[in-house]
């Protein structure tokens, strides 16, 4: 029998029931353990999903000798001292997108596994579901030509809650690090993360996130890619790829089950559902990459993932913004 990987959790949030679901369909994977900055969450999660471990405090979790690999859900502002905390405990780490608050961060995380020699990823679980293999296999065969364009935007409307995670700058709130990351990371999939021009604007609401943004990066030869992100204004939600020969239309996205191919005129449609929640599917190439004993994913590549960090880090200079966590030098810890 192949020997199964085992997984512990780290913050039982919303995120990770769905990322729990998922696993559970991975037949060499094993839910082992579960931390929680609170005794009572990590086991109430642990007795929903049968895990036979519970603790009370994420390091009790990273110091587990029986955890293989562990998924970061925590808020935004903690994934930088919990994957840290992670991978000098000698544990392979997946942890949720946006990496981190900042470059530095990434930046900092990604020599410690490397020197350590230890897997990470970022988990833009989108990259992975069958839909974006299916654009990626058709950009590979140039079906629409010369790439020129790309349009992408993905706008929520969460309502007025200042105090919650969306509106509150403390937790890194704000359209770029929650819904604008996808646009993002999306486009630098397929131009690459190192656009010669990066231009955005943005709306700083009156708890100063970002509540609505467009960005336009330029790359070599005039292909732009147009992007949007919006926790208070509804947008269509889709991603477009447009090339000579015609285009490829995704809608949702960054949980896309379709995806439209349009050349010349004529158009093809695909039905591509992904398996149980859609995050099977970054877990399974997570254990792929640690069975094969590699330490990265060529699919979500680490440098990949600072430079679109530094990508953001730049839009949010040019908007003025910064969160606590990095006026109080704590993004500067090593």
């Amino acid at each position: 029998m192949e020997k199964k990987i085992k997984w512990g959790i780290l913050g039982p949030g919303n995120i990770a029931h769905k990322f729990v679901q998922s696993v559970k369909c991975i037949k060499d994977a094993e839910i082992t353990a579960v931390g929680s900055r609170s005794t009572v969450r990590a086991s109430e999660f642990a007795a929903k999903y049968s895990i036979s471990r519970a603790y009370g405090s994420y390091r009790q979790l990273a110091d587990d000798p029986e955890v293989d690999i562990v998924y970061i859900a925590t808020r935004i502002p903690a994934h930088f001292e919990c994957a840290l905390m992670c991978l000098k405990a000698g544990k392979a780490v997946l942890c949720e997108k946006p990496f981190t608050l900042n470059a530095l961060q990434t930046e900092i995380l990604v020599r410690t596994a490397r020197e350590s020699g230890l897997f990470l990823m970022e988990a833009m679980w989108m990259r992975y579901l069958p839909t974006i293999v299916k654009v990626r296999e058709l950009l590979a065969k140039g079906v629409i030509g010369e790439l020129r364009m790309i349009k992408a935007d993905f706008g929520i409307d969460a309502g007025w809650n200042p105090e919650g995670r969306l509106l509150n700058p403390a937790m890194g709130g704000g359209a770029l690090l929650d819904v604008g990351i996808y646009p993002i990371s999306f486009s630098s999939m397929i131009f690459g993360p190192c656009p010669a021009t990066i231009k955005g604007l943005a709306y700083l609401g009156a708890t100063g996130v970002d509540e609505q943004f467009s960005a336009i990066l330029g790359y070599e030869e005039g292909r732009l890619a147009v992007l949007s992100g919006a926790i208070r204004t509804t947008l269509p939600n889709e991603a477009r790829i447009i090339g000579t020969e015609g285009y490829i239309r995704i809608p949702s996205f960054w949980c896309s089950q379709s995806v439209e191919l349009c050349v010349k005129g004529k158009v093809e449609q695909f039905e591509l559902p992904f398996t149980s929640t859609g995050y099977v599917h970054e877990a399974e190439e997570a254990m792929d990459c640690m069975k094969q004993g590699l330490t990265e994913s060529d699919i979500m590549p680490l440098d990949e993932s600072l430079k679109i960090m530094k990508m953001l880090d730049t839009l949010r200079e040019q908007w003025g913004l910064r969160y606590p966590a990095e006026k109080n030098n704590a993004s500067h810890k090593k």
